[in-house]
């Protein structure tokens, strides 16, 4: 079977004999974890397959931001207010196709869901982190992860951080605690796991899930269930997927995921009719920050002119690089501000020159072009305000002491990373809906294999995937639960 192919339903004859569960969870990422504990949490017999040898999945990978709001105990011991109204707001006010039931669920959820992470059995340190960074770098508890103080969105809703990290120090693999506390309290609620198992088919029976097929090494079966939930992944690893929807994952880019962000559950959900949902928007970024002091920069096109403001959530200043002419962008910093040029780590740095003409001519940029935006662009910093992107003024500082650092933002030259955000249409509660906005009965879906607030780059902000995952897969948990017969 290719790598883009729909797997093949299976008649519910092929059941006769079969072992029977209430849910069925494919996955242990976040999402399936936190499905499969609710679910066995309102009495439901659950059966969790995952096809690695561990638990974990790509969240494990993950830096442990859960994007969450509303006023939790983080933010209040911090001095932050923030209420679910202006998350919500917030949330509306960047997604590409905002989903206004779900948006409403998850910042109305929202304290109780840190809660119920908390009593998973760990607590998010009570510190705020103030810098501009892509994470915090040691173990704060909080910190803007979006665009909540970027133009326009600080003008729609109160800015407010709801970046919270797990206390594991950097950037790699933070996760890992919340995770593994998963899988213990999965086994004091009598959840069967099975490792190296993974879901192959769907059983299906006049429209309605009644069933997955699974194989491990040389083994396969059947197993009937009331409900499957899907939380198997996104399709960043299969390169026929990538191609076919978000091509601008190509190999230029180093892709976020584990081995099996194959998109097969996101493929076994079409079988049984699932409708598919922002499959052609990738997250996709490449930080010119840390050091924040990059910032006061300006970034500009092959035609030397600005297009972004550069005080952005890195995807968004990414995404918008995407979109000009041959994915290609440079960042330009004054001595006075570039002195820590060497620590972008992502982003190299090409030369530093003592002239602008010498600049645009080094680039290949048009005679004149730069000179005139950095002109406008110092005349404005003096002001104080940017009457063109609404670069915040925190971040504005005239770049007139050469020389001058050009950053190489172009696709190919700055170490591009990035996944996927599509996915199976659900409900608010996880069901796998039709085209039509039916429901498919006895299928659900969560995490990076379901379309939920995670939508494009330019609107994302840290944290979604690990907080949506979490939060809509506890409520496909619920709601399969309660479907058993």
């Amino acid at each position: 079977m290719s790598n883009t192919a729909i797997p093949n339903v299976l008649p519910a004859s092929a059941l006769d004999g079969a072992p029977s569960y209430d849910v069925v969870v494919v996955g242990f990422g976040i999402a399936g974890g936190c499905a499969a504990l609710e679910a066995a949490r309102e009495g439901a017999r659950v059966l969790l397959l995952e096809r690695a040898a561990v638990h974990g999945g790509t969240s494990s990978m993950s830096g442990g931001h859960f994007y969450l709001g509303g006023g939790t105990a983080v933010q209040q011991a911090t001095g932050w207010e923030d209420s679910a109204d202006e998350m919500y707001k917030y949330l509306v006010s960047v997604s590409k196709e905002p989903e206004h039931d779900k948006i409403r669920a998850y910042c109305d959820g929202s304290v109780e869901h840190f809660d119920w992470l908390e009593a998973l059995g760990f607590e998010f340190e009570r510190s705020f982190f103030p810098g501009k960074a892509v994470i915090q770098p040691g173990t704060e508890g909080l910190m803007f992860t979006g665009n909540e103080k970027v133009w326009p969105f600080k003008e729609q809703a109160v800015p407010a951080p709801r970046g919270h990290k797990v206390p594991v120090p950097g950037d790699t693999e933070g996760t890992r605690i919340v995770l593994d506390l998963l899988r213990d309290r999965l086994e004091e609620a009598g959840v069967e796991v099975r490792y190296e198992t993974g879901a192959t088919n769907l059983v299906v029976d006049s429209g309605s899930v009644v069933g997955v097929a699974w194989r491990s090494f040389e083994q396969s079966g059947v197993i009937a269930a009331s409900a499957v939930v899907m939380a198997a992944g996104g399709f960043v690893m299969n390169p026929e997927m990538v191609a076919e929807y978000t091509p601008a994952l190509g190999s230029k880019l180093f892709t976020l995921g584990s081995t099996y962000d194959d998109g097969l559950g996101i493929r076994l959900g079409a079988s049984a009719g699932a409708e598919l949902k922002h499959m052609e928007e990738p997250f996709i970024t490449a930080p010119f920050y840390p050091p924040s002091t990059l910032m006061t920069g300006f970034i500009v096109n092959e035609q030397g002119e600005r297009f972004v403001a550069e005080d952005s959530y890195h995807s968004r200043t990414s995404q918008f690089v995407m979109e000009q002419p041959h994915s290609a962008a440079y960042l330009i910093v004054d001595s006075e501000h570039g002195e820590l040029a060497s620590y972008s780590m992502l982003v190299p740095m090409i030369d530093a020159y003592d002239t602008i003409d010498e600049l645009e001519s080094a680039l290949s940029l048009p005679a004149g072009s730069v000179a005139a935006t950095l002109e406008r662009y110092n005349k404005m910093a003096a002001a104080g305000e940017d009457l063109d992107f609404h670069k915040s003024a925190d971040w504005l500082a005239p770049q007139d002491t050469g020389p001058w650092a050009a950053f190489d933002l172009r696709l190919g030259k700055a170490m591009y990373a990035g996944f996927t955000l599509g996915g199976i249409r659900v409900s608010v509660d996880g069901e796998a809906l039709r085209s039509d906005g039916s429901v498919i009965a006895g299928l659900y879906a969560a995490g990076a294999c379901a379309s939920n607030i995670a939508q494009d780059g330019k609107g994302y902000c840290s944290g979604t995937q690990l907080g949506e995952g979490s939060f809509f897969g506890r409520r496909a948990g619920r709601h399969a639960a309660g479907s058993r017969a």
